[in-house]
C-alpha cells in the first residue's frame, strides 16, 4: 500500500509540474513542445531545476539566471495535483472503503469490477487535471477556455461510456449543466456568466453524470456564497465586482468526483430519518 501511494503522489506532483506548463502556454497561445523557460529571461530551464516542490524550495523561489521571484502557484498546484491524485487512488481502490462501511455504514465507491478500476482511475486523473486548469487560469485571468472544455468534454463522455454509464444519462446531464447556464446567460444577456461557464456546465454533466451534477451545481453556488458574502462585508468586492464562477465550479467538480456518492447517500439517510 505504501509503495503505490508514493508512486501515485509523485506521478501526481509530475502532472502538476506539467499543469503549470500547460497553463502558461494555453495563455500565450504557445505550443506545448518543447523544454521549459523562464517567463522573463526567456533561458530555458534545466532538467534538475525542474523537479516537482524540490527545486522551487532549493532555489529559494527564485530563477537560477535572472533571480526573478517563482510564482506561488507552481508549488501550490504541484502539490494539489498530488494530493488530489492520491485521493482519488485511495476512493477508486476501494481502501477507504474499509473505514467508511464501519463508521458510516457505506461505501464511498463501488465499482461494478475490478477490470473498471484503471478506467476509474484515469477518469479521475483527467477530471481533477482539467479542473485544476479551469480553476488556475479562471481565477488569475478570469478566462474558461474552450481548448480545454470543449475536448475533455469528449474524453470526460467516452471515459465515463467505458465504465459501462448509459450515453443518454451523460447526455441529458451534459444537457442539464449546460443549459442551467444557458438560461442565466440568456436572461441577463451575457451580463452574470459568460459563454465559458456554459460549455464548463456540460462538461460537468459528461464528467459526474446524474444526479451528481446538480449536487457540484448546488455545492458550487454554496462555495461562491461563502467566498463572496465576507468579501462583501469588508467591502472588498461590491455587488457588481465579478468573480470567477469557474474557480467554484471546478472546485466543486472535485469534490463531488471524490465524494459524490457519499455525500448523495448521506443526503438520503436524512430524507429516511
Amino acid at each position: 500500500m505504501i509503495l503505490p501511494a508514493v508512486f501515485i503522489i509523485f506521478f501526481g506532483l509530475a502532472i502538476g509540474s506539467f499543469l503549470n506548463c500547460l497553463i502558461w502556454r494555453l495563455i500565450n497561445n504557445e505550443s506545448i513542445l518543447g523544454r521549459s523557460y523562464c517567463p522573463k529571461c526567456k533561458n530555458q530551464i534545466a532538467w534538475y531545476d525542474n523537479l516537482p516542490l524540490i527545486s522551487y524550495v532549493f532555489l529559494k523561489a527564485k530563477c537560477r539566471h535572472c533571480k526573478e521571484r517563482i510564482s506561488i502557484q507552481y508549488p501550490l498546484v504541484e502539490l494539489a495535483t498530488g494530493i488530489l491524485f492520491l485521493a482519488a487512488w485511495y476512493l477508486e481502490s476501494g481502501i477507504g472503503n474499509h473505514f467508511t462501511q464501519s463508521v458510516m455504514q457505506f461505501p464511498i465507491r463501488q465499482l461494478a469490477d475490478n477490470s473498471q478500476f484503471p478506467i476509474a482511475l484515469a477518469r479521475d486523473f483527467f477530471i481533477i487535471s482539467v479542473m485544476i486548469v479551469v480553476f488556475v487560469i479562471d481565477l488569475r485571468w478570469y478566462l474558461i477556455l474552450d481548448i480545454v472544455t470543449i475536448p475533455a468534454i469528449i474524453i470526460a463522455f467516452v471515459l465515463n461510456l467505458l465504465l459501462g454509464i448509459n450515453w443518454y444519462i451523460l447526455l441529458i446531464s451534459g444537457i442539464i449543466g449546460g443549459s442551467f447556464f444557458l438560461l442565466q446567460y440568456i436572461l441577463s444577456k451575457g451580463r452574470w456568466i459568460g459563454g465559458g461557464d456554459i460549455r464548463l456546465g456540460i462538461l460537468m454533466g459528461a464528467a459526474l453524470s446524474w444526479p451528481n451534477v446538480i449536487l457540484a451545481i448546488f455545492l458550487a453556488y454554496i462555495i461562491g456564497s461563502v467566498v463572496a458574502i465576507p468579501l462583501l462585508i469588508s467591502r472588498t468586492k461590491g455587488l457588481k465586482s465579478e468573480l470567477p464562477l469557474g474557480v467554484f465550479l471546478s472546485t466543486a467538480t472535485v469534490i463531488i468526483l471524490l465524494f459524490g456518492n457519499q455525500i448523495f447517500n448521506w443526503y438520503l439517510g436524512l430524507l429516511r430519518a
